[in-house]
């Protein structure tokens, strides 16, 4: 004989969720120097065309080759420090004199296309984000071990001995943070780190509080 189930209370959505199955999500990637968060950016936006990287907005000049748009949005300080004022970024910082900010208007817009929206931040602009956009997947990339984390710093021939003890000191101190996100990938191969994002990803999008829409006009058709 079957069972019958008790009613219980409805689920609890989401903030802000209304159907985001329809929704592309935000996708905030994070870790030490060295661990090779841009080369699985690269990587996972070339696998996945309905991602898009966010482009954050810079009160520097532009680089030589650099294109507005593309590479950053380019503004002046007094219009930067007024959209700090109209709460316009997600999170901002000011770094040798010049102002980097990721939109909230570029990314919302995004993600009510339906495209996902990749962000490879630093973890305070990270934790930031999360405070304005908790329904955010927040990964944590790891290198495999200290020892790889300084061959790859090293490779580069970029850092004195100097430097590269400062990075580690760094390092260090951002692995307490790991807490803070909702996964942690260990980028030992690429192709392999790139694979357990779109596992994460994949996963995300099935969440039944993502998924409120879908559930309710089962339970519709059910009492029709």
């Amino acid at each position: 004989m079957s069972r019958i189930l008790p009613l219980l209370h409805p689920c609890k959505p989401m903030k802000n969720s209304g159907d985001m199955n329809k929704k592309g999500l935000l996708i905030v990637l994070s870790g030490p120097s060295g661990a090779g968060k841009g080369t699985i950016c690269s990587a996972y936006l070339k696998r996945n065309p309905e991602a898009e990287l966010s482009i954050s907005v810079t009160t520097r000049k532009p680089r030589v080759g650099e294109k507005e748009g593309v590479n950053y949005y380019f503004t002046d300080i007094e219009s930067f420090e007024k959209m700090i004022k109209e709460n316009k970024f997600l999170e901002y910082a000011k770094v040798y004199g010049n102002y980097y900010g990721t939109p909230r208007e570029y990314v919302e817009e995004k993600l009510a296309a339906g495209f996902d929206v990749l962000l490879e931040i630093d973890i305070q602009g990270a934790l930031q984000v999360k405070e304005k956009f908790p329904e955010g997947v927040f990964i944590f990339i790891i290198p495999p071990s200290m020892e790889e984390l300084k061959r790859r710093i090293v490779k580069r021939g970029t850092e004195n001995a100097e430097a590269i003890f400062t990075r580690f000191q760094s390092a260090y101190r951002e692995l307490n943070y790991i807490c803070q996100y909702n996964y942690v990938v260990v980028n030992d191969r690429v192709e392999e780190a790139v694979r357990k994002i779109e596992a994460i990803v994949l996963a995300e999008k099935c969440r039944v509080v993502r998924n409120k829409g879908l559930y309710l006009g089962l339970e519709g058709g059910v009492n029709e």
